[in-house]
């Protein structure tokens, strides 16, 4: 089956999901610019997915996927400093942790794909 939209991708639809729930969590925060950073970076994962994926090019796409991934890791940073400084709670967080840890692999094997099927 060819994938002929970006919400149709399942990276797409795990980083609206974990978006959602960031946004969700921190919105009560008053540490208002890592919540401001946070709900950026958080943002930027399947909005870079989305904007590859309507590029023109494949090259276009891969590039794309890759800053995914890096807000991805720069999320991830910003859990562990709201882990610490107790904006979000422990079990919250370590699960959070694990699902951009999930999605940077899931981006990471389909920049392989991609790469691998030109």
């Amino acid at each position: 089956m060819k994938v002929t939209r970006f919400e149709e991708l399942e990276i797409w639809k795990e980083s609206i999901r974990l978006c959602i729930k960031i946004i969700n969590t921190t919105k009560e925060s008053r540490m208002y610019s890592l919540r401001d950073q946070m709900t950026r970076s958080a943002i930027s994962v399947p909005s870079n997915i989305a904007e590859g994926f309507e590029r023109d090019s494949r090259k276009e796409f891969i590039r794309f996927l890759n800053i995914a991934k890096a807000s991805c890791g720069e999320l991830r940073t910003q859990l562990f400093i709201s882990l610490e400084t107790g904006i979000i709670k422990k079990d919250d967080c370590k699960l959070f942790i694990e699902t951009t840890k999930k999605i940077s692999a899931m981006i990471n094997k389909f920049i392989i794909y991609l790469k691998n099927s030109l």
